[in-house]
């Protein structure tokens, strides 16, 4: 069937593009796919304008980051490509609209749920399908990492038979047959954050367990469009597909950036590192950022670069993210801006905003849980139930009848709130954005044997000065330097530490072979002045720092429970042996490592790797992929063990050349799942990210 799409492609240039460039991102758009435009009054449709996709990219090109990506050109959808997943019947009736008037253009148009038709949409929505296969293509064939393609129409609405809510065809679910049918994929997840429900792409693959479909979206019982029963937690799949087909609903608007990470850390993450998929494509709607009329939501752009960072750890960074909705100009293209700088690499910006999801989407998750218990092995032990008498049922009001006059001021007051919300976005972007520092990795260790390292991407510094760090010491650490080898390893891991405090490398590695070197590195950095340091110490430590001023947050992650010792606030004991069979580490970084890490928000990151450690390489490494987005993505790895893989692995990931290995997934024993309730039922009041039970705490209202 797919013998007539290599047509589409060109592979000479496909070819002279992977010579040029092994890694890098994608950037899909096309001019034309703005010609598609309402051509009458529609107040249900009037937002969907050409400006969606122009601003996007003159966003991107102020950001400077157009220049930055490699540049795939789009090209028509097939037929026989589209006929993957719509009738015959409805590729007719697209196709017929080429020649029509604006009477009959308006008349065909009726006969869906939110859709218009222009002479030019059958175009354009064949060039959305294209666009969004040649980038699968480039990805799967390893031209670049991954990419983003800006398209319009939308297709998530798109139903096998139907055009439907701005979406003519459905690009996302095409994609993922025409990946399935031409590369042999036999996992694809495909995520969908923007803030309607993609019944379409639900309808598509509900019985297929090839395709794991997962889906947040506004639905307040069932009173926001599409107002489906089946947009419900409880809708799992059917036949085969059970447990495959994942709908967190919203229940309220207002929604910040702490709900949709604790979405991503008590449900989307967990089941997509047990599915494990060979690829990952984002139905990537912005109508679920802060300012837009459709969400009326309040998460901020840089959130989606923090999903955006979580998703790249999946399927070995294959990630296709494919524009859908978005309607407020701003917070779309600020949004889109955020999520090709983090698919480039750049540093992940510091999330801001109280980090507590509220009780309504905790009541959500409680109960997207429940329902998928039966389905997952990392739920097999899990204390779960489903809560009925939900907190925001009581707050549902009847709809007023429209008058011309409410409308009138309604608009009036969007208005004024869509030039709000673009006064606070200037504001904020120039707040939570920084310059990227020159160099990415920095270390005192040579790898330029290393094969799995590009040259240049870790840069070699100098040793500290002696004379230099024989006055540091003397001055602030006589206390914590006993052993020689302690102040020899001092200049390797001060002289690194340095260049990250002082923003001028992202990252780093050293080696050290006693803790004590981390006990001075952690002083060093909180004297420098930094407030909040996080501190990750796998395997045996002899010198526990002083953390009862608030400024350290160590997380201590040994095999056995060390005697006298006891948890508190700011110092977690975490005991934990990695399973033979595989990585079972997983449930601990999601369930109580990255939302404590989440919840404290630190302005640097150390994880150190001591003797006697209980994790192999791929746990290790999964801390170290996982916490980058943490703290503008400073962090400095210390580490005792000399082992060239364990070496190479951290150098991997901290300087993103490749997405490291994370060992095959192995769901915990009752044993470790208690021991994660346990932490979270003592910690869960300070650090609010561990809640995904209504049981657990009290939310954020």
């Amino acid at each position: 069937m797919l013998t007539s799409c290599l047509k589409y492609m060109s592979w000479d240039f496909c070819f002279v593009l992977s010579v040029a460039m092994a890694s890098g991102t994608a950037l899909i758009y096309d001019e034309e796919m703005t010609t598609h435009k309402l051509l009458w009054s529609d107040p249900v449709c009037d937002i969907e304008v050409p400006e969606r996709l122009s601003s996007s990219y003159e966003q991107l090109k102020c950001y400077h980051l157009v220049e930055r990506c490699v540049h795939v050109p789009a090209r028509e959808g097939s037929e026989e490509e589209i006929l993957l997943v719509h009738s015959s019947e409805h590729l007719e009736v697209a196709k017929s609209t080429q020649t029509m008037n604006e009477e009959e253009l308006k008349k065909v148009s009726g006969n869906y749920d939110a859709f218009f038709f222009h002479p030019n949409t059958y175009r354009c929505a064949r060039l959305a399908v294209g666009a969004t296969l040649q980038l699968v293509d480039a990805v799967m064939s390893g031209i670049v990492c991954n990419g983003m393609a800006l398209v319009r129409p939308p297709g998530h609405h798109s139903q096998r038979n139907a055009a439907n809510g701005f979406c003519l065809f459905n690009n996302v679910a095409i994609a993922a047959e025409y990946a399935k049918l031409k590369y042999g994929l036999q996992r694809i997840l495909i995520v969908d954050w923007d803030v309607h429900h993609g019944q379409g792409t639900q309808y598509i693959f509900e019985e297929d367990p090839s395709v794991l479909y997962f889906s947040w979206h506004r639905y307040e019982h069932q009173e926001f469009w599409p107002s489906l029963k089946e947009s419900d937690y409880d809708a799992v799949g059917l036949g085969k597909g059970k447990g495959f087909n994942i709908n967190l609903p919203w229940n309220k608007v207002g929604m910040e950036n702490s709900d949709y990470l604790a979405a991503f850390f008590h449900v989307l993450l967990p089941v997509a590192f047990e599915f494990d998929p060979e690829l990952v494509i984002v139905s990537s709607g912005y109508d679920s950022g802060i300012g837009d009329p459709e969400g009326r939501m309040n998460a901020t752009p840089e959130v989606f670069a923090h999903l955006t960072h979580f998703l790249m750890q999946l399927a070995n960074g294959k990630l296709c993210v494919i524009l859908e909705g978005g309607y407020h100009l701003k917070s779309l293209s600020e949004s889109v801006c955020m999520t090709v700088k983090t698919l480039l690499g750049d540093p992940v910006p510091q999330i801001t905003g109280e980090m507590a999801p509220c009780l309504s989407a905790v009541e959500s998750i409680q109960n997207v849980r429940a329902a998928h218990k039966p389905y997952w092995k990392w739920l097999m032990y899990e204390d779960t139930s489903f809560l009925q008498n939900l907190s925001t049922k009581s707050h549902l009001l009847p709809k007023a009848d429209p008058n011309p006059s409410t409308e009138h001021e309604a608009k009036i007051s969007s208005n004024n709130e869509t030039v709000k919300v673009k006064r606070f976005l200037e504001l904020h972007m120039k707040n939570i954005l920084f310059p990227v520092p020159p160099i990415k990795t920095a270390t005192t260790i040579d790898f330029k044997d290393s094969a799995h390292l590009h040259p240049g991407s870790v840069h070699l510094v100098k040793e500290m000065d002696k004379t230099e760090l024989k006055a540091l010491v003397s001055g602030f650490y006589t206390d914590l330097v006993k052993e020689e080898k302690t102040l020899i390893s001092l200049g390797s891991v001060l002289a690194v530490l340095e260049k990250i405090l002082k923003k001028e490398v992202c990252n780093g590695i050293a080696v050290s072979p006693t803790a004590a070197s981390v006990a001075v590195a952690l002083r060093h950095s909180v004297q420098f002045g930094f407030q909040r340091v996080l501190c990750i110490f796998v395997g045996d430590m002899q010198i526990i720092p002083n953390t009862e001023d608030g400024k350290i947050l160590m997380i201590h992650i040994c095999e056995k429970e060390q005697s006298g010792k006891t948890s508190s606030k700011h110092c977690i004991s975490l005991n934990w042996k990695e399973d033979a069979k595989g990585n079972d580490f997983f449930s601990a970084v999601l369930g109580v490592i990255l939302p404590v890490a989440y919840s404290y928000q630190p302005n640097l990151t150390i994880i150190a790797v001591g003797p006697n450690r209980s994790l192999g390489i791929s746990g290790i490494s999964l801390l170290f992929a996982l916490l980058q987005g943490l703290a503008e993505s400073r962090i400095f790895a210390v580490i005792e063990d000399t082992e060239i893989n364990l070496m190479q692995s951290v150098a991997k990931a901290l300087a993103g050349t490749s997405t490291p290995h994370f060992g095959v997934f192995v769901p915990p024993t009752q044993e470790k799942v208690n021991k994660i309730k346990i932490l979270r039922d003592q910690f869960q009041q300070e650090w609010k990210m561990l809640q995904c039970s209504v049981k657990d705490g009290i939310p954020r209202n």
